[in-house]
């Protein structure tokens, strides 16, 4: 069994890292450290020439997932921005102000990006019922919810995340993501069955420049995706999918 390995990037040194590292696949963003939000036409570019396929986020703006017209407006124009590139899919979510899904909206989007692909990202980590979004997420016909079983990290929320993939069985892939790392991803994989999952495959760096600093261009500490993180994961799913 192989597991496949989504890994989460925000900048075109991210991307190569990832390749190198050895993902499957790579969800295109800008500003992570936001969450993730809508990657600029250059780096949609840039990632087209990727070997391996690449998803791009979807999400105008930092915050909830609650989107009036003008932010549905700019997602569809994305959706076309993402066809337009070539790339193989998009991650979208949306939220009503109680926290359902609003499948209303996702419906229009899912029919912008007819032909590519879907994920559905952690705004159902935000409802009140996983069970009933599920049923409606694979009504709406997306491949596969990214979720930390409605916890802050997967781990936390692998117990509902098993619970999710039993009852998705082959209808719809989960893949856990949230704080996944070398220390937890084995346990998740093997605890939950899950045959993807995602991850940043981060390693914290100190900024040297000073000046960058005090202008404020830079932040004392940064975040960036090391390819050896990624292929010690990947080293470890695929120890996972040959039976050992």
């Amino acid at each position: 069994m192989s597991i496949l390995l989504e890994v989460c990037v925000d900048s075109p040194e991210g991307l190569a890292a990832a390749i190198a590292g050895g993902a499957n696949r790579i969800e295109l963003c800008a500003a992570l450290d936001l969450g993730g939000l809508t990657p600029p036409p250059g780096m949609m570019a840039l990632a087209a020439r990727a070997p391996i396929p690449v998803y791009a986020i979807i999400r105008p703006r930092a915050g909830n997932f609650i989107f009036d017209a003008d932010n549905e407006a700019a997602m569809l124009a994305d959706i076309d921005a993402v066809r337009a590139m070539g790339l193989a899919g998009v991650v979208i979510g949306a939220s009503r102000p109680d926290m359902t899904l609003d499948l209303n909206m996702l419906k229009r989007l899912m029919k912008r990006a007819e032909g590519l692909g879907v994920t559905l990202h952690r705004a159902f980590d935000l409802v009140p019922d996983p069970f009933i979004a599920l049923e409606q997420a694979i009504d709406l016909g997306v491949e596969r919810i990214l979720t930390s079983g409605l916890k802050v990290t997967g781990s936390e929320g692998i117990d509902l995340i098993k619970q999710l993939t039993i009852r998705a069985g082959d209808r719809m892939s989960i893949m856990p993501g949230g704080g996944v790392n070398l220390g937890n991803v084995e346990r998740m994989v093997r605890e939950t069955g899950v045959h993807e999952i995602h991850g940043s495959c981060r390693k914290q760096v100190e900024s040297t420049d000073r000046r960058a600093i005090d202008f404020g261009f830079q932040a004392p500490f940064s975040y960036v995706t090391d390819s050896e993180i990624v292929q010690k994961i990947r080293g470890i799913l695929d120890e996972i999918g040959s039976g050992h």
